[in-house]
């Protein structure tokens, strides 16, 4: 059977939450493009780690060589937009992490989520689904577009950014077949993440996430 390794992330388990009086910033986007999400700079096409995620704290997350996830855009200037963006990515991440792994109950995630939040449940549920299937990842995930939105008080968020996976595929663990598809809408989504800051720290954490398919808009 041949499937697309996230497919499951084009279906929304949470929505997110209207925040009220917010100011909007851009983080701007690369030149490139590329399985699950598009192009970056040097950095950010680097196997991911404490240091690349802007996170000294974090779990340290290496992928595989055959799998990688970019980030194509330049993190905002706004100090607060940023960390939430950081946070977000870092979230996303934490499920590929898992995913590698075949770990559901992996750190990576759960560190970059609220434990009482839907977003956590989400993430579970995406790693659980590759490891009943026997799948792993395999290619280029790459993101666009990111827009943060940043709460008057300054301890809620919302993170949006495009998700490219033209270019990444599942791969079976057993027999390392990779089971590639053909380029469709479907492999275009449109991430909507709210953030919370964890009090006296500068950690942002997801609460709930939405997951738009097939999301036209995304396609560059």
């Amino acid at each position: 059977m041949r499937r697309r390794a996230t497919s499951a992330f084009a279906a929304s388990v949470a929505a997110a939450l209207l925040l009220a009086g917010c100011g909007g910033g851009d983080g701007k986007k690369g030149d490139d493009k590329i399985a699950g999400a598009q192009k970056g700079d040097a950095s950010s096409s680097a196997a991911p780690s404490k240091a690349a995620s802007g996170d000294e704290n974090g779990p340290e997350m290496t992928f595989p060589k055959d799998f990688k996830m970019v980030l194509d855009w330049e993190r905002p200037t706004d100090a607060k937009q940023a960390a939430a963006l950081d946070g977000a990515t870092n979230f996303v991440r934490g499920i590929r992490y898992g995913t590698v792994k075949q770990d559901s109950e992996s750190a990576a995630y759960k560190y970059y989520s609220s434990p009482s939040g839907s977003a956590q449940m989400y993430a579970k549920d995406q790693i659980e689904q590759n490891v009943k299937g026997g799948w792993t990842l395999y290619g280029t995930d790459r993101y666009t577009q990111p827009k943060v939105r940043v709460s008057d008080d300054g301890r809620r968020s919302s993170v949006t950014f495009c998700q490219d996976q033209s270019k990444m595929y599942s791969k079976e663990l057993k027999s390392g077949k990779v089971l590639r598809t053909k380029t469709s809408d479907r492999d275009y989504s449109l991430y909507e993440i709210v953030m919370e800051l964890v009090p006296k720290s500068e950690l942002w954490v997801a609460t709930s996430i939405e997951v738009q398919g097939e999301a036209k808009q995304c396609k560059l």
